[in-house]
């Protein structure tokens, strides 16, 4: 008789703790997000953005508001999420490939834990700039501010900023004792959140005959359709065979066998997404927060609103960057190459010295189809709005940026839970023992 695997995961006593301190992290998170600064008055919030939605406005804020969790429209200490620290990741990866004795740092006996360290300081210094730029968006929010304009400042920098290094230090324990990758866990259950309220709008606005019931039936198939497409691109691999030739490690004599490198379609995951998304809520939110004082603010806010076509174009090189970018630094040909020919290995029909040659042709022919696509899903939203003249809340949910996030955290979790269910002997996720297998190209 088949076990059932959401029992098996509660019988195994470690998967069982991590899996109910994950859940708790992302509980008190939840909790958080409603929690609002200190002197705020949220009837003038909550009577600003209704006026401002019912006039097709606050798309910068919608935006910002999705990658919150619906923490920014509150003023919550959370409203920055966990973007900064996202945002400061990039600067320092960035800043390892410009400076060479960075770079060393990094590669020195408890490099990486003085990079981490470094990435945690300037997160403080990018949180602290956002959250000045949001004391002055509140004070373009009439009767949103209860207390003196100084005494708000300090209050309102120093709540969010502790609030985005509460964030960051809750992933890093989902890393050490959840389920792990807690940073995008927490992105993850901020987009999830929003989803009954966005299903709750497209309702209202079907009944009050605003959307045509037909155009959502389209809409929701394509979402289907897309969904499917993600999990077929996420899982797809192109396989390089490795040949290792009869060798001898101290004692032992191991004979010839065949194998292959793995290259997902793929490689970087949603990781682009996030960065390209991280990289343009950073000059939005000080756009926003600084637009209503300075004017030529006010211009790039509206040139960069995410409807645009200016953002959609520099959103799309972005995730191609980043692809490359991301590929570049975690699937590095020349240490590839190295690695195999230390183990006596090759590759069929590929001379020695053309190997890393070899690697990174395959790579760059990967890596820019799949880019493009993780681009296309991501201007989802955008065709969906204008096309069909969908909410934006909603348009958000059902395509593009989540539904990448969505399904590469929501498939990365099952491959989690499944390593620890067959490490100890039970059954997988699925009826094979295993999540299904990556398809080769």
């Amino acid at each position: 008789m088949a076990s059932n695997p959401i029992a098996d995961i509660f019988r195994i006593k470690d998967l069982r703790e991590r899996v109910l301190f994950t859940f708790s992290m992302l509980a008190i998170f939840r909790l958080g997000a409603t929690i609002p600064i200190p002197g705020i008055n949220l009837n003038a919030l909550q009577l600003y953005f209704d006026t401002q939605q019912a006039g097709g406005g606050i798309s910068v804020t919608d935006y910002l508001d999705f990658f919150a969790g619906g923490a920014f429209s509150r003023f919550s200490v959370f409203m920055l999420g966990i973007m900064p620290y996202i945002s400061m990741s990039i600067i320092m990866q960035l800043l390892l490939l410009v400076f060479p004795a960075l770079k060393r740092i990094s590669e020195e006996d408890g490099g990486r834990k003085k990079i981490q360290r470094y990435t945690r300081y300037g997160t403080v210094v990018v949180a602290l700039i956002q959250s000045f730029a949001v004391t002055v968006y509140a004070d373009s929010i009439p009767d949103a501010i209860t207390i003196s304009r100084g005494l708000y400042t300090v209050v309102s920098m120093l709540s969010v900023t502790t609030g985005t290094v509460f964030l960051m230090w809750m992933g890093e324990q989902i890393n050490q004792r959840g389920i792990g990758n807690g940073i995008s866990l927490i992105i993850f259950s901020g987009i999830v959140a929003r989803m009954p309220n966005a299903m709750w709008l497209l309702v209202r606005r079907i009944r009050t005959g605003d959307l045509n019931p037909v155009f959502v039936i389209v809409v929701l198939a394509m979402f289907v359709a897309v969904v499917a497409l993600v999990v077929y691109e996420q899982r797809g691999q192109r396989k390089i065979p490795i040949h290792y030739a009869k060798r001898v490690v101290g004692r032992r004599m191991y004979g010839a066998q065949n194998t292959y490198v793995p290259f997902k379609i793929n490689p970087s995951g949603v990781i682009p997404v996030i960065f390209a998304s991280s990289v343009l809520t950073f000059p939005l939110q000080i756009a926003q927060g600084l637009g209503p004082d300075v004017r030529w603010l006010q211009r790039v806010a509206f040139f960069m609103r995410p409807s645009g076509t200016a953002y959609i174009i520099i959103y799309t090189l972005l995730i191609v960057f980043f692809a490359y970018f991301y590929t570049q630094v975690t699937l590095n040909p020349i240490e590839i190459s190295k690695n195999i020919r230390e183990n006596g290995g090759s590759i069929p029909g590929i001379r020695s010295e053309k190997m890393e040659e070899y690697f990174t042709r395959v790579l760059n022919r990967i890596i820019l189809p799949g880019s493009l696509f993780l681009a296309f899903i991501a201007v989802i939203p955008t065709l969906v709005q204008r096309l069909f003249n969908f909410p934006q809340q909603v348009a958000f949910l059902l395509g593009g940026t989540s539904l990448l996030i969505m399904v590469g955290v929501d498939l990365d979790l099952m491959s989690q839970i499944e390593g620890h269910l067959r490490m100890h002997h039970h059954d997988g996720l699925t009826k094979r023992g295993r999540i299904k297998s990556r398809r080769s190209l």
